[in-house]
């Protein structure tokens, strides 16, 4: 790492096809918004001479200085692939958004990395998202390394900072949590702040000096070898502790100096098996600087540390039709097995499809089997079609640069999969196969929308497929109670991107209205009613006469029909007729035009005629009965109630509670989990948790998750039932 090498020697930084797995690191960047991930990608592509010093493109391409490596707004807010190459290797920077909102980004960088850096800033720190991230990392024993930034703020303090990673990462083992480097500071200014200008590495003990924007080794002075003992001790017993030799602590404790190339290599080790994780520190180069402090200690820890593809077990792999498949791990003479993991649109080429491959090689003109199942709930249709695969391509901002092929370990961006979404399985068209997916964010803020005008109105339905595709963290609702079209999103800033991109994009504008609920009516009390149905106006007549009763059952139980009638008043093949009569009114709604339900109609008694009595009279006689029934009897209007699991950090308790009371909720129990969270379970109206999932951001700093699931309809508060009926003009 940083210890091992000189300075980089200005190896090309321009990203080529990789030829083999073991020379590829796929790296994602984790952290909240304004944590400096951005500024630490075009940090890393300037120090690896992927641009210059104005910011362009090495090869001499227009890319002005990665402001508009591909626009910094949209990549706020999306997965962004920047390949560099560095001394040989291939590492392929995936930059997350760090807004909440945009979790699905983050997930689908998780899946195509094997390594994640968590940036943090050191005059800000750690917060509860990136906590809840690391411990998905954990959970699947991704390796991690934590670099601190913004070191250049007057308010940071590194060896703080490392001290609260220890103590937010490191719950299980703070000790593997620990500096690889300690910075140095130069002279004070005039403010009265000292700016870092250089590292000294603890474990070699050389000091890399980058004041004069390029990175300058040297001997440290006498006066600052006591400042690093205790750290360089602490971080040698750190590493032998995680190291599979078992007699090296033996050997430390007992007064032998170990090696520092061994220390290296069990460093490398247990940063590669996840269980040690190191924090590094780094700044941006100042103008006109080739070189970003502790960039190059940064890219040899990832090539040197970071695992590579070969030690990433793959996600499991069925044939289309489910039948388990076993694949070796990451060989590209293998079956081809490929992941699309985001898709965008581009004005000039149209979809494009960042892709992991797994397995195989992927070729440009090659035929591929596309493969998406599993996400009908959400808009996305089952597909099973054979597409061919366009051009391949590392992106570098509004560039493409050809690839002519994409190894297992490798990602890519293909052009032209017309009917390829995030989440879908590229494959052999001869050998159909399967990903098991990723899991995703279930959107849980519903948005109402209308098309604006009739022209926009014949593009939405194409409008809304499209950002489904690219967003599965999205959802697509025709809902056939309401009637409204619903996009559910994951909070506000989600649901504005996803309307910006339908405008500006798409060409479609719509109209926000009030998300409405799937209401319901019962009866409160037993009700009977009379249908006549009689008309004699020349030529066929129709005639029919039923009596029925309505009582009210247990919450649901649905529509009970029966049949009570004695000696023959309503013929038998006209009961039918009315029971389908009655049930089609149920469906219409009898008071406010919600579908009525947990009710027993019976059909008591009624008269027929022998030649104008018919199967379409009976049905009106049925439904003006229910009808009759309603008009004197008291009806409730029901509301469907969720059942609402909120996980949340225990300092945050009370006040989620409190908060779900004022929502006329139920909390049914609580249940203490690992990491000083509380699982509260509770029943809420869903007609109060609209707007949970910005409510609960909001009350709990981000650090709060909810999911909900529909429990069952029950009767609505009188006056509130009152409110919604004039606010619908049902009262």
């Amino acid at each position: 790492m940083g210890d091992k090498a000189n300075a980089h020697s200005g190896a090309a930084g321009r990203a080529t096809a990789a030829d083999h797995p073991a020379s590829v690191r796929n790296v994602v960047l984790v952290g909240h918004s304004g944590s400096g991930k951005t500024t630490l990608v075009e940090a890393l592509a300037l120090t690896a001479g992927a641009v210059n010093r104005a910011g362009r493109v090495e090869d001499g391409g227009t890319v002005s200085d990665y402001d508009e490596i591909e626009h910094r707004q949209q990549r706020s807010v999306q997965l962004s692939l920047v390949p560099v190459d560095w001394d040989g290797y291939k590492v392929n920077l995936l930059d997350t958004p760090g807004y909440a909102d945009f979790v699905g980004e983050l997930r689908a960088g998780l899946r195509a990395a094997d390594a994640a850096l968590f940036v943090v800033s050191a005059s800000d720190g750690v917060d509860g998202s990136t906590r809840m991230v690391w411990e998905e990392c954990a959970a699947v024993g991704m390796p991690r390394a934590i670099v601190i930034t913004h070191l250049e703020s007057a308010r940071a303090d590194f060896e703080g900072m490392t001290r609260t990673c220890a103590e937010a990462f490191g719950a299980d083992d703070p000790d593997a949590v620990l500096p690889l480097y300690l910075p140095l500071r130069g002279p004070q200014g005039p403010d009265g702040h000292a700016p870092v200008t250089g590292l000294v590495g603890l474990l070699s003990q050389k000091l890399f000096d980058y004041a004069s924007g390029e990175r300058k080794e040297s001997e440290p002075g006498p006066d600052q070898l006591p400042r690093i003992e205790e750290a360089r001790n602490r971080l040698i017993e750190g590493i032998i502790a995680e190291s599979e030799d078992e007699t090296l602590m033996d050997r430390y404790l007992g007064g032998e100096e170990i090696d520092v190339k061994t220390l290296i290599g069990d460093l490398e080790r247990a940063v590669a098996r996840g269980v040690f994780f190191p924090v590094l520190a780094a700044a941006p180069a100042a103008e006109g600087a080739r070189q970003g402090l502790g960039t190059v200690e940064l890219l040899e820890l990832i090539t040197g540390g970071f695992p590579t593809p070969l030690e990433r077990a793959a996600p499991g792999v069925t044939t289309v039709d489910g039948r388990a498949r076993e694949l070796k791990p990451c060989d590209p003479n293998g079956p081809l097995v490929a992941e699309v993991v985001k898709t965008a649109s581009d004005p000039y080429v149209g979809r494009v499809s960042l892709v992991r491959v797994f397995s195989g090689t992927l070729r440009p003109d090659a035929t591929v089997h596309v493969s998406g199942h599993g996400l009908a709930d959400r808009g996305h249709e089952d597909h099973d079609v054979d597409e061919r695969v366009g051009a391949l391509s590392a992106p570098f901002g509004k560039q493409q640069r050809p690839l002519t092929h994409c190894i297992a370990g490798d990602l890519a961006c293909v052009a032209k999969l017309g009917r390829a979404e995030t989440g879908d399985t590229l494959s052999a068209k001869d050998d159909p196969l399967l990903m098991e997916p990723w899991e995703m964010p279930d959107p849980l803020l519903p948005l109402a929308i209308q098309a604006h005008s009739k022209a926009d109105e014949d593009k939405l339905s194409q409008g809304l497929s499209r950002l489904v595709a690219e967003d599965p963290t999205m959802r697509l609702e025709q809902n056939q109670d309401t009637h409204q079209v619903v996009l559910w999103c994951l909070g506000e800033a989600h649901a504005d991107v996803a309307l910006e991109r339908l405008r500006n994009r798409y060409g479609v504008q719509v109209d926000l209205v009030p998300h409405k609920v799937s209401l319901r009516e019962t009866f409160a009390a037993k009700a009977q009613g009379r249908g006549r149905h009689v008309k004699q106006s020349g030529g066929h007549g129709q005639f029919a006469i039923c009596e029925i009763e309505v009582e009210p059952l247990p919450g649901g139980t649905g529509i009970e029909f029966v049949d009570k009638v004695i000696g023959g008043a309503v013929p038998r093949q006209f009961i039918p007729s009315v029971e389908k009569g009655v049930r089609a009114q149920a469906a219409r709604g009898v008071a406010a035009g919600h579908p009525l339900l947990d009710v027993r109609i019976t059909l008591l008694d009624g008269k027929a005629h022998s030649v104008d009595s018919s199967d379409a009279a009976f049905q009106t006689a049925g439904a003006l009965a229910l009808r009759e029934a309603a008009v004197d009897a008291r009806i409730h209007l029901l509301e469907p109630v969720a059942e609402v699991t909120v996980l949340v950090g225990d300092d945050y308790v009370g006040a989620v509670m409190s908060d779900l009371s004022g929502r006329r909720g139920r909390v049914l129990g609580t249940e203490q989990t690992t990491g000083g969270r509380t699982l509260i379970r509770a029943e809420v109206p869903e007609i109060e948790i609209g707007r949970y999932a910005v409510d609960l951001r909001s009350l709990s700093h981000g650090t709060a998750r909810f999911n909900r699931a529909y429990a069952r309809h029950e009767p609505m508060p009188p006056q509130i039932a009152e409110r919604i009926r004039e606010e619908t003009g049902d009262a």
